[in-house]
């Protein structure tokens, strides 16, 4: 159990994984599982940098918004212990941006099978077979269900060997694969931006006996050029710290209810 990997050991990776059962009950709409994440891997950390700057430097870094299905998040967490046992605070901003480019992916891989097929699955089977006084199906659940749970801790290993095998096959390229993984970061949240944040405005015009739709004007110019600009705006009042999520919650509420209300925004 205790064999070396580097700095980090099974055993530690077992601890940390271990860590991330209680870690990921925590969310918050500011760095969503970060702090959870942060506890989770603290002890990992603190053996990887000796010194206390550049600890605080990595937890920092954590602290960023991370939001991953539980069950593959151990592959990104884990991957990143090794990109940082190895290269230290320089891989800092590769392992941002792998984190912020897998866990959209991995989560809508882990939803679709782990939290919606696979329980469908057993439970219809287990239904099935209830409804004939036969328990079977239930204890198969409970089994698949424990056997998976005991099992999650060695994703961490998976991620972690992955992680090592990426950063020795890359030796001098970490600056390129550092861009790659950066561009892939932007398109997601760009993705996410487009498809989630909705702004619409409900003003329309009347010229020459045609009615005018400003919504659709903007569209053709630029598809989602306003959900961008809402999105630029918090972003630029949280990078500057004048303004913290709450608030920015709050203000969005009333400014969309506000707006709806005069006829600015429409549904």
């Amino acid at each position: 159990m205790s064999e070396s990997l580097g700095k980090l050991s099974k055993r530690d990776l077992i601890k940390t994984a271990l860590r991330h059962y209680i870690g990921v009950s925590t969310y918050n709409y500011d760095t969503g599982t970060a702090s959870g994440l942060v506890w989770e891997m603290f002890p990992a950390l603190r053996k990887i940098y000796k010194k206390d700057d550049y600890l605080v430097q990595s937890l920092n870094n954590h602290f960023k918004f991370y939001n991953c299905n539980p069950w593959l998040s151990p592959l990104i967490t884990g991957a990143t212990l090794a990109m940082e046992e190895k290269n230290g605070i320089q891989s800092l901003e590769a392992v941002q941006n792998l984190k912020v480019g897998l866990m959209g992916p991995l989560s809508g891989i882990g939803d679709t099978i782990i939290w919606v097929m696979i329980p469908t699955i057993l439970g219809a089977i287990a239904g099935s077979m209830g409804q004939k006084g036969d328990p079977t199906g239930l204890f198969l659940f409970l089994f698949l269900w424990l056997l998976m749970s005991f099992t999650r801790p060695y994703l961490y290993i998976i991620g972690y060997k992955s992680g090592t095998n990426l950063i020795s096959n890359l030796g001098d390229s970490l600056k390129s694969f550092t861009d790659a993984i950066s561009i892939l970061g932007i398109t997601v949240i760009g993705s996410i931006i487009s498809t989630t944040v909705k702004v619409n405005v409900g003003w329309q015009f009347v010229r020459s006996g045609v009615k005018v739709n400003l919504q659709d004007i903007l569209n053709k110019l630029c598809p989602s050029l306003l959900p961008a600009i809402v999105v630029l705006i918090l972003y630029l009042l949280l990078k500057n710290k004048k303004a913290k999520m709450g608030w920015l919650i709050v203000g969005i509420i009333i400014i969309s209810m506000a707006g709806a209300a005069v006829g600015v925004f429409k549904a």
